[in-house]
């Protein structure tokens, strides 16, 4: 069975279509500037060459269009009609407590997705543009929902209750949700695969550090803790994020800059992290390597902030799970910066980790970078979050 895998954001689409049977990616490509002047999509099959071409999207059921378009046409298309497309996996960032599974996607599934549109209000309305798209073009096709807060939904009340007034839980669901869920499921099964041991029975630490980032802690294959909360602001320093913050130094900005509280969470969500912390250098990491390895200041400070809060929280979730058998790297960054795995596992020497410098040196490959007699396995495993969406999406229509 051939699964389309959606992903929406506000203005932009990424997609795959795999087969679910033998996990291969057959055609990928992404839409963007959706709604904006200069839109266009990005499309590729498995082995063949790009294709970008600038057409207007004026929006998400157009963009849909095109994606089918392209996966149909005669040239370059990969399937001879809509009907080889057995299911659509939609990525769907929050699903509040209401969903703690990946579901088949019904108009009451609708209306409890919107109820959490509060809860992630740039996210879950473009997700449900998606849905709605492919519902109209694709009305005999199953769809399925798979949540980013799913994989976190184990987490005990300890983990996820904040130290606030109760009523606010019981009125509106004021708790830790957790978000890359299906990054954090991927990798942690994968890395038992690897190490050939029952996932049941193993402790491990997910460091998926990109853009976004979000440490999570799985025990016994279900999340006991992760470090982003209510919302993505939460938890490790990001690429524009803060992440964790003393609370009152909103109120200050506030009064010193003379801005409004929203003001200052659009400070913190979209011109702090490495961003800030760099005075505007980059969110990038590669340009924050640049500048560390030539002993700037402000790459120096960066990256090393960054990889201490990485380190802070990998120590606080051994100590969550009374040990640890592997932590995991993955993303952007976790995948592609050998500099930041090696700050992060110089403070873990207490833990029996020995990082294996040689193999530690590699960009975007899977691989076990600690040595042999490691007590605990360092492991880089690119995450691969549509394979999840698409594994989810099959059990659920075959």
């Amino acid at each position: 069975m051939n699964i389309l895998v959606i992903n929406c954001g506000s203005s932009s689409l990424k997609f795959q279509l795999i087969d679910a049977q033998t996990e291969q990616m057959i055609a990928k490509g992404l839409c963007e500037r959706i709604g904006i002047e200069g839109s266009q999509i990005v499309y590729q099959p498995a082995g063949g060459t790009k294709e970008e071409t600038v057409t207007p999207m004026p929006d998400h059921t157009k963009a849909i269009e095109l994606v089918l378009e392209a996966l149909t046409n005669e040239k370059t298309g990969v399937v001879k009609s809509l009907e080889e497309i057995g299911a659509v996996g939609h990525r769907i960032v929050h699903g509040g407590e209401k969903f703690a599974a990946s579901t088949i996607i019904t108009d009451e599934v609708i209306e409890a997705i919107k109820a959490c549109n509060d809860l992630a209000p740039l996210h879950n309305p473009a997700n449900l543009i998606g849905i709605d798209a492919c519902r109209k073009l694709m009305p005999k096709t199953p769809m399925v929902g798979v949540f980013d807060t799913a994989f976190h939904q184990t987490m005990p009340k300890e983990a996820y209750l904040y130290g606030l007034p109760y009523e606010y839980y019981e009125k509106y669901q004021v708790r830790r949700y957790g978000f890359h869920g299906t990054s954090h499921s991927y990798v942690s099964k994968r890395a038992a695969d690897l190490l050939g041991k029952k996932y049941e029975d193993m402790k491990i630490i997910v460091c998926h550090l990109g853009n976004g980032a979000s440490i999570s802690a799985v025990e016994n294959g279900k999340c006991v803790d992760t470090s982003m909360g209510l919302t993505p602001l939460e938890g490790l320093i990001m690429g524009t994020r803060s992440g964790d913050i003393d609370p009152s130094i909103v109120e200050y900005i506030a009064q010193k800059e003379n801005k409004s509280i929203e003001e200052v969470m659009t400070v913190l969500n979209k011109k702090s992290g490495v961003l800030g912390l760099s005075d505007n250098l980059s969110s990038d990491f590669r340009d924050l390597e640049k500048s560390y390895n030539a002993g700037e200041d402000r790459g120096l400070r960066t990256i090393r902030a960054f990889s201490y809060r990485v380190m802070k929280y990998v120590g606080a979730y051994a100590a969550v799970m009374n040990g640890v058998d592997a932590i995991c790297f993955t993303a952007g960054v976790g995948e592609n910066n050998p500099l930041v795995r090696d700050l992060v596992c110089e403070h873990l020497g207490y833990l029996g980790i020995t990082l294996d410098k040689e193999k530690n040196d590699t960009r975007g490959e899977e691989l076990e970078i600690s040595t042999p007699d490691s007590k605990v396995k360092v492991m880089v495993i690119p995450t691969n979050e549509e394979l999840a969406i698409a594994r989810e999406t099959f059990a659920l229509v075959q």
